[in-house]
């Protein structure tokens, strides 16, 4: 046993006699383990009590002592911290295009400040397509190296921050998180089922059509997706029986969640507000052919064709995937047993509707009286702050609409100086010399760039990579052809949207739907690649006749 040494000023209510004996023992309480070395105060041990039989010495000592020696305690070791910087191989492979290019022959007609830039952007576009860092921080490193080797100057490399695009899709997003807070998203989406939703076909049309309404208001595809219908589509499927992993997947999820995908691709091409990069293509079609594409512009184009999409894409994929399920009686009942969960309209929720109205309403009309997007977005977001609907601290936490911002603004920089530095019209007249020389007409030409545009998706994992690094090129060449440049443009500008229905990781609502784990991969691609046929033949078809009714061509 180890020798304990006590002093009986240190115990002024124990009584112990000198040369007694006693020993520490822990009550039911606590436990005591004597280790070696070890220099305890008894204060930290209160609950113990004495009894014999071990020596108690009537020293004097400065403090009550518990001594005792033993083999060494070694230390645990300290855990070891995750790697938080960037992933290696995906910073190398962007590094790696950056440098390649920048070293590479300068082709005859581009400067080497051009050529350099083209070095930049092109390694943060792989950067932002294989994400070593969040696309915010990908696009400020791109900034960093052009200021750094003076292929930009400071003021150019950031100007892209004064652009208004970049701030009207980051003021989206605020308004958006106002939609979800006050939980007005899913009433509007209750309402749909409740009355629609006593089929299956019918309960995928109230879906979609509720998808439609939002769309406008809700910037991010995801943020629609993840945030309102994903939980909404789940619910309904279990009510229903059909889940997944156990065999009912074709009951009815399978349909319905691959039906909720594709038409979200449509919805996000119908709206300029639809989705976070649609801005980034009316920003880069005013950069190359000095032509603005504004929110009823693109609203009166995409309505005809996109309304078209919406109502045949489900009932195409009813008739060659179809769900076992026809009916869905619980359906409406769980959307009912939903809305009087919610109660009745909250002010918030009023408020937002009200709001929504305005903020809408101007998007529309504001030509009218004189008030451009962003006006009408600040606005709308002013009344939500000031209502209290939304708190400037949760904007602060929007920390995807910040992200967004950063690297809208630095895409639209580099792109906009590629632009005037002549790279873009260097790429142009070089494909306009080979695609010219196969005599076809601009209709021909534009089709064949169109297909080239649409299925080059399958190697993108990002609309805006996709829209960045392409976009400006496929404009500027379909213009050189023939092709009228805002209805080249605005065309080019639908299709960014509707190619995220190719896979299950080209656009942001595509990894949340597949994730639910009712369509197999091989199924997802099979038929999204047959749903893209049947969107090019509703745009370009039924929708070349609108536009040229409207006079776009």
């Amino acid at each position: 046993m180890a020798s304990v040494a006590l002093t009986t000023t240190a115990l002024p209510s124990l009584r112990l006699r000198r040369n007694t004996t006693a020993t520490l023992k822990p009550n039911r309480h606590a436990s005591i383990s004597l280790k070696p070395n070890l220099h305890a105060s008894i204060s930290s041990f209160p609950n113990f009590s004495l009894k014999k039989p071990h020596l108690i010495s009537t020293r004097k000592p400065s403090a009550l002592t518990v001594r005792a020696s033993a083999a060494s305690i070694t230390p645990a070791p300290a855990p070891v911290q995750p790697w938080q910087g960037a992933a290696i191989k995906p910073l190398i492979a962007s590094i790696a295009t950056g440098v390649i290019l920048w070293f590479s022959p300068v082709p005859a007609g581009v400067n080497r400040n051009a050529w350099q830039l083209l070095a930049i952007f092109l390694g943060t576009i792989v950067g932002i397509i294989t994400q070593p860092l969040p696309l915010g921080a990908v696009a400020i490193l791109g900034l960093g190296v052009s200021v750094l080797t003076k292929t930009l100057p400071f003021a150019a490399a950031f100007s892209g921050f004064g652009d208004p695009i970049p701030w009207l899709i980051a003021l989206a997003f605020f308004f958006a998180k106002g939609f979800i807070k006050t939980g007005l998203g899913n009433r509007v989406a209750y309402q749909f089922v409740k009355l629609f939703g006593s089929s299956s076909l019918g309960l995928g049309y109230s879906l979609v059509f509720s998808e439609a309404l939002l769309a406008p208001a809700i910037p991010s595809v995801s943020a629609r997706a993840g945030g309102i219908f994903l939980p909404l589509v789940k619910a309904l499927c279990v009510a229903c029986g059909s889940n997944a992993g156990d065999g009912t997947e074709h009951r009815l999820g399978a349909w319905l969640m691959l039906t909720c995908f594709q038409t979200s691709v449509i919805t996000s091409a119908m709206f300029l507000t639809a989705m976070a990069a649609n801005p980034l293509c009316a920003t880069l079609t005013q950069n190359s052919i000095n032509q603005t594409i504004g929110w009823l512009d693109w609203a009166k184009a995409a309505i005809v064709p996109g309304l078209a999409s919406l109502v045949l894409v489900p009932l195409i994929l009813y008739v060659i995937y179809p769900p076992t399920l026809k009916s869905s009686p619980d359906a409406p009942k769980l959307a009912k047993e939903k809305l009087e969960k919610m109660g009745p309209m909250t002010t918030n929720e009023k408020i937002m509707t009200a709001t929504l109205f305005l903020t809408v309403g101007l998007w529309v009309f504001g030509g009218l009286l004189n008030i451009d997007a962003v006006s009408a977005a600040i606005l709308g977001l002013s009344v939500l702050l000031v209502t209290g609907v939304v708190t400037w601290k949760e904007c602060l936490a929007e920390g995807v609409a910040w992200d967004t911002l950063t690297w809208f603004a630095a895409l639209i920089a580099m792109a906009g100086y590629l632009n005037k530095y002549g790279l873009i019209s260097w790429f142009s007249q070089t494909v306009v010399k080979f695609v010219g020389g196969l005599g076809l007409s601009w209709q021909l030409s534009f089709g064949i760039l169109v297909l080239l545009y649409f299925y080059s998706h399958y190697f993108f994992a990002s609309g805006a990579a996709h829209i960045g690094a392409m976009f400006t090129a496929f404009l500027s060449v379909a213009t050189a052809l023939g092709t009228p440049p805002f209805f080249g443009a605005i065309v080019l500008s639908f299709l960014s949207n509707l190619m995220g229905g190719l896979t299950h990781y080209g656009i942001g609502s595509a990894p949340v739907f597949f994730g639910a784990n009712y369509v197999p991969l091989a199924k997802w691609w099979g038929y999204g690649f047959l749903i893209s046929i049947v969107n090019i033949i509703i745009w370009l078809g039924l929708g070349g006749v609108w536009w040229k009714f409207i006079g776009l061509w």
